[in-house]
């Protein structure tokens, strides 16, 4: 059993977030900690100029706020939105929070993800903790 779940949320609609959280609290140990974790893009320099002051702290509130409605009300788990790249700023993420597994949902891969990766698979290759992939 684990203490310190991270459940990686990606900000994307169709995600099946639920099932994440179950797996993560099968998995927790008593009086484990369950984090739900999203990472918006950065947006990049070039391209920030050209919005609104703060587009990107809405964002990351859209995203917040998205992340307390899936996570169906529960009080038990801690909401994190951060930016980055995805797959990196979730393995940091791990890494500065003492987190013990990681668990995240994957597609099905595509020859595209074989050349370029997915996030799932950045995130079992560099995790410093436990990842548990669901499909």
């Amino acid at each position: 059993m684990y203490a310190n779940i991270l459940v990686a949320v990606a900000p994307e609609p169709g995600h099946d977030t639920a099932r994440a959280i179950e797996a993560a609290r099968t998995l927790r140990a008593e009086g484990g900690k369950i984090t739900l974790l999203s990472v918006v893009e950065a947006v990049p320099p070039y391209v920030e100029q050209y919005l609104p002051e703060g587009q990107l702290e809405k964002n990351i509130e859209e995203v917040r706020t998205a992340l307390k409605a899936d996570s169906g009300g529960v009080k038990d788990l801690g909401i994190e939105v951060v930016s980055g790249p995805a797959g990196a700023t979730i393995t940091e993420y791990a890494a500065a929070n003492g987190i013990d597994l990681i668990v995240l949902s994957s597609h099905r891969p595509g020859l595209q993800d074989y050349f370029l990766g997915s996030t799932a698979a950045r995130v079992v290759r560099h995790a410093p903790c436990s990842v548990h992939v669901l499909r």
